[in-house]
């Protein structure tokens, strides 16, 4: 394994540097005195003692809770990698949001990192629907036991994406897909994309009919924009989703929509 593929892992430092909503100290005004505040920081420490280290993190842009705001950090572990061939490693992620601001509860989702093109996917398998924590019910031991049952259920995401590489798409059913994820990634607008242009792959590993192949050209074309799409009035390129949250939506309905391709 080669540990140049994967993410940098993060310090302290530079996840507050980048993400400084994790970090605060107090609670958002309008909470009461009875709000119970356990700082996303402190979940990031008891991360990183059960093995899993900050690779990625980011905040909400927000005008109403600034320093309160929701907030993403992603983990890895330097010990668990899905070997794919040719060198097509998958590193499993946890990743936790949360906000300060009372409008949500600790959330933990396995994602997975895809080294070959630096994309991050999020996992949305009944066997892996996010974990809610509780702020007034956190702690440690509770952690450990929600991480320790998604380490558990890793063999069956192996499962699953070998189940992804197994399947054969006609040239029509990979249309169909292309077509399908972009209505996803333009929920009630009239955009058109081609999806030739979806289902060109960016480099050799990604070529193939297989529904694993094909997922990732269009995920990535989706997510990180650069290909044209026509909104009935002009045509533009596509911008990369930067909102996390939105990412984290569409890539969840993308992994849901391919499960159908092998049921």
């Amino acid at each position: 394994m080669k540990i140049t593929n994967q993410r940098i892992p993060m310090v302290l430092p530079e996840v507050q540097a980048v993400c400084p909503s994790a970090f605060t100290t107090t609670v958002a005004p309008h909470l009461s005195q009875n709000y119970t505040h356990i700082p996303t920081s402190q979940v990031v420490m008891d991360m990183i003692e059960l093995g899993w280290t900050p690779v990625s993190a980011q905040e909400v842009r927000s005008r109403k809770s600034i320093g309160f705001q929701k907030h993403i950090i992603r983990f890895q572990n330097q010990n668990i990698t899905i070997k794919g061939a040719n060198n097509d490693d998958v590193f499993p992620e946890l990743l936790l949001t949360n906000s300060h601001d009372g409008k949500n509860a600790f959330h933990l989702r396995v994602g997975l990192y895809r080294t070959v093109c630096s994309n991050g996917l999020v996992v949305a398998d009944a066997e892996f629907s996010n974990v809610a924590i509780r702020h007034s019910g956190y702690t440690f031991e509770q952690l450990r036991a929600q991480v320790l049952v998604m380490i558990e259920n890793l063999p069956n995401l192996v499962n699953k994406i070998n189940s992804f590489r197994d399947v054969s798409l006609s040239d029509e059913q990979q249309i169909e897909f292309a077509i399908r994820a972009a209505q996803i990634r333009w929920k009630n607008q009239d955009v058109t994309v081609n999806p030739d242009e979806l289902l060109l792959a960016e480099r050799n590993l990604d070529m193939g009919s297989d529904l694993w192949a094909v997922f990732n050209r269009v995920q990535e074309k989706l997510v990180n924009g650069g290909i044209s799409y026509n909104n009935g009035r002009k045509t533009r390129k596509v911008r990369a989703l930067k909102n996390f949250t939105a990412d984290m939506h569409f890539n969840g309905e993308l992994w849901q929509l391919a499960e159908e391709y092998i049921n």
